[in-house]
């Protein structure tokens, strides 16, 4: 039996929580087109027949501008901590300009001693031959352990870069059981639903300044669970956007939530969404504690 930890890492939108999601074969790690979508570390559990991964998919690697941010860049560093292979995530659309950026997220990576794969990610969205310049160009910045092509969303090469991982990890033993696919409570799952369907459905403005609480979750005798969740917005202005004309944004947001939350939980769902304004909540130490976001 085989058995590590693995962080996946690198820039916001580079496909990390889509790669997870393929891995495990279930949607734990929300994701949308903008940047930052992940803000926690997320576990998830790979398990096969004589080996089990345990990934730990991150936050995107910027710089912080709110002590949210300043929590996320923590949890991206813990997370490249005591592991056994860091697997860098790059979108293969990307400029000459954000390739400059990837050059100084690496510069982060020069000090660990920790294998480093990169997958070279999206290419289900480029003509093949366009990815060898590109990778040429990552290994002249950067000395790469493998380097593979991969498609998270088409599901491309991720077995062979499974294989690959296999490869780095050690004799050990199983750390969770066969059936376990993460270790995230239910409650914040659902809060991270909510949340995707806010960032997916809202404008470009509001949707890092939002935050999910689940204020109650609770299950009758025959199955159905009862849900209400607040979504806190850091203005006044934000509030009516996110209602919307006649509340049908909200009622946007409380369906397209509800479907992926009652696939997730196996049950019917009755879902009660409210807004809250918290001003400049993303720079408030306690506020940003109680809703998870640990200082360690």
């Amino acid at each position: 039996m085989k058995s590590g930890f693995v962080a996946i890492t690198g820039r916001p939108n580079a496909g990390k929580s889509t790669l997870l999601n393929r891995i495990i074969g279930e949607k734990v790690a929300i994701v949308s087109k903008k940047p930052q979508t992940t803000r926690t570390k997320i576990l998830g559990v790979h398990t096969e027949e004589d080996c089990q991964i345990v990934l730990i998919d991150t936050p995107g690697i910027h710089k912080p501008h709110n002590k949210l941010g300043q929590r996320m860049e923590k949890y991206i560093y813990s997370a490249t901590q005591d592991i056994d292979v860091l697997v860098y995530v790059v979108d293969c659309n990307i400029s000459d300009r954000e390739l400059e950026l990837e050059k100084e997220s690496l510069d982060g990576l020069k000090k660990s001693n920790v294998p480093v794969v990169l997958a070279v990610n999206k290419i289900d969205s480029v003509q093949k031959l366009s990815l060898l310049p590109l990778m040429d160009k990552l290994k002249s910045i950067y000395n790469f352990d493998e380097i593979i092509p991969i498609s998270a969303q088409k599901g491309e090469n991720v077995d062979r870069l499974l294989k690959i991982l296999e490869g780095y990890l050690s004799e050990g033993p199983k750390f969770f059981p066969d059936d376990i696919i993460t270790d995230q409570p239910e409650r914040q799952i659902v809060a991270e639903f909510i949340r995707e369907k806010a960032l997916r459905l809202l404008n470009k403005e509001v949707p890092h300044g939002i935050a999910v609480e689940i204020e109650k979750m609770s299950q009758r005798e025959n199955g159905t669970y009862d849900i209400m969740a607040a979504i806190y917005c850091e203005k006044q202005s934000h509030k009516g956007i996110i209602i919307g004309k006649g509340g049908e944004k909200l009622k946007d947001i409380g369906r397209q939530s509800r479907q992926d939350i009652e696939r997730f939980l196996g049950e019917k769902v009755y879902l009660e969404l409210w807004v809250k304004v918290k001003e400049n909540w993303r720079n408030l130490d306690n506020f940003i504690t109680e809703m998870g976001f640990d200082k360690k």
